[in-house]
């Protein structure tokens, strides 16, 4: 079996939507994917609505720190999953790029957050059937 592999998700702010999915992704893959978040224009700390719509899912966001996306970590990545960052993201070719089109939690409540959660968790279960085919 080879190296894990490692995904990378980017959003702009590394606040809310990234760091849900990065959550999830740690979580659901019981540590066989290395996960990476990063934001165009990170924030200076997770969106509080974003961790409370985790917690309510048994993962813990709330130590998280928003990162700034670095070229370094795209090249490092195997799969860079984009939300709404538009052309800041560096691109290597041989990489696998999605562009997964989710609301800004951004001050939204905590109903429309649990939205733009439940469906970022059925994206990361399909990435994650594709990464780990064996595992499903």
């Amino acid at each position: 079996m080879s190296q894990k592999p490692t995904v990378l998700f980017v959003c702009v702010h590394n606040a809310g939507r990234s760091q849900m999915a990065a959550g999830y992704m740690t979580a659901l893959s019981n540590g066989a994917v290395e996960v990476l978040s990063a934001g165009s224009e990170p924030k200076d700390r997770i969106n509080p609505v974003a961790v409370e719509a985790m917690r309510e899912e048994g993962i813990d966001i709330a130590a998280n720190v928003p990162k700034v996306l670095t070229t370094e970590a795209v090249r490092d990545s195997d799969a860079v999953i984009t939300m709404g960052c538009g052309d800041t993201c560096p691109i290597f070719p041989g990489k696998r790029y999605e562009d997964w089109e989710l609301e800004d939690p951004a001050g939204k409540d905590l109903e429309t957050v649990r939205r733009v959660r439940d469906d970022i968790r059925q994206r990361v279960q399909s990435l994650l059937a594709e990464l780990l085919p064996q595992n499903r």
